[in-house]
Parts: C-alpha cells; sequence; structure tokens
C-alpha cells in the first residue's frame, strides 16, 4: 500500500511550465486509458 502512495504522489508532481504540465497530464490520461482497455479486454 505504501509503495502505491508513493507512485500516486509521483503522478502528482507537475512541471512549472504550462507544456510539460500538459504533456504530463496527456501521458497519466494515456496510461489511463491504456490500463482501462487492458480491463475491460479481460473480462
Amino acid at each position: 500500500m505504501t509503495e502505491l502512495v508513493r507512485v500516486l504522489r509521483g503522478l502528482r508532481r507537475l512541471p512549472d511550465d504550462p507544456r510539460g504540465a500538459f504533456a504530463h497530464r496527456l501521458r497519466i490520461g494515456l496510461a489511463v486509458a491504456a490500463l482501462i482497455l487492458i480491463l475491460s479486454l479481460l473480462r
């Protein structure tokens, strides 16, 4: 559980510049979408 909290805190850190923050949010969104797709295909 502690490892999960550490990973989630790392995901919250955003770069100072707007382009970096957008790219970070886009990567996180794509990762979540891929995870949802994989989980839905397994069911």
